[in-house]
């Protein structure tokens, strides 16, 4: 407890000291932010945290929001629905916390929901893609677009691009993995597949050789595995030790990573994805970032979700600078946002307070992420 005390103090004189030593007008604006800084999905919101930080020193070295300093209040869900829950009970029953930013996946998101609704509080989710996230509440929004695009596009990939007809679907059992599943087996039966078999695994589990040769049974000529990078990496590796090399493989942007690729060696080579953000991508702030990032990371460019959050904390910035630092005048003026241009491109919200996103074909080759044109 005092190590944890001693890290609050700290960060507490910190702030205080750039209000002192800057002259800021006011207080500082605290948003919170709920992410998985440790556990299984760590290394997504590690990249969060880090991109926001650039994001939030650059935005108060102009001058910070309406003259005042910007602060992320994080807390660490591990994206475990319980732990989302009580941190939105935490952020809800703070009146210093004017917005949050958060959860990573959509299970850990909708379990928070409703006590940001109840409590009428701004969560804006980088990341959440589940189609009936951001309606369901309408101090939700999602910026990441939904599956039933990305599923779409994905499927498009997996028949009219690459000619696979035969394809098998395995996917994580959460209300994530099961919308993933679902949409894209949807596109791909209405493209002419056929879809040989259907199989689901938990949150936990780690050996996945046995759900694997049952997959191979049916005999497919793609595997569509709608999964996060790490599960993606072992399945992948256990699928090569059991010899399945004859079978290629493809899945959403959750998997584009260049930590799959070091989990994952040679067994996701050839591997198929999608993404909204490169690093090739030859926009001036968009490259400033990239840099920025490689220098505070050993030489480790930014991935897809690191610029997602980037955009989601300039996004609620440039809503509190218009709005003001009112709950709901943020809900209001954040539901307004259209044609915002960020390091993942343009995008607007729509009625339903998400997006509509235009991803890109994304393959494991000579094992480095590449780009395919359309």
């Amino acid at each position: 407890m005092r190590s944890k005390w001693a890290g609050v103090i700290v960060a507490a004189f910190v702030v205080a000291l750039s209000v002192a030593s800057v002259g800021w007008s006011g207080e500082p604006i605290y948003v919170g932010l709920s992410a998985p800084l440790t556990g299984n999905y760590s290394e997504y919101g590690t990249n969060w945290k880090k991109a926001m930080d650039i994001a939030v020193e650059k935005i108060n070295a102009k001058g910070g929001v309406k003259g005042r300093p910007l602060v992320i209040v994080a807390e660490d869900s591990k994206s475990d629905p319980k732990d989302s829950a009580q941190i939105a009970q935490k952020f809800s029953s703070d009146p210093k916390i004017v917005a949050t930013i958060g959860d990573f996946t959509s299970t850990a998101c909708m379990a928070a929901q409703p006590i940001y609704d109840r409590a009428g509080l701004v969560q804006l989710s980088p990341t959440a893609s589940h189609p009936e996230f951001a309606p369901k509440s309408q101090w939700s929004f999602g910026i990441i677009g939904t599956q039933a695009e990305e599923g779409a596009f994905m499927a498009d990939y997996t028949v009219k691009k690459d000619g696979k007809k035969k394809v098998a679907v395995l996917y994580i059992n959460n209300d994530w993995g099961i919308a993933a599943q679902q949409h894209y087996i949807k596109r791909a039966k209405e493209d002419g597949a056929e879809i040989v078999a259907t199989e689901n695994y938990f949150d936990r589990d780690k050996d996945f050789t046995g759900v694997l040769t049952k997959l191979r049974g049916s005999k497919p000529d793609a595997l569509y595995i709608a999964t996060m990078y790490n599960d993606g990496a072992l399945m992948s590796k256990q699928r090569e030790k059991l010899g399945w090399n004859d079978v290629t493989v493809f899945g959403p942007g959750s998997l584009y990573s260049p930590k799959l690729l070091e989990l994952g060696g040679s067994s996701v080579e050839g591997l198929r994805s999608s993404t909204i953000f490169m690093e090739t991508d030859p926009r001036p702030e968009v490259q400033e970032f990239i840099k920025t990032f490689k220098a505070r990371n050993n030489d480790v460019a930014p991935n897809m979700f690191a610029a997602i959050a980037y955009d989601a904390i300039t996004i609620m910035a440039n809503t509190i600078e218009k709005a003001g630092t009112d709950r709901k005048a943020i809900r209001d003026e954040l539901a307004k946002m259209q044609n915002f241009v960020g390091m993942t491109g343009k995008f607007s919200f729509t009625e339903r307070r998400d997006v509509k996103r235009d991803y890109r074909y994304l393959v494991v080759k000579n094992g480095a992420w590449s780009l395919l044109d359309k």
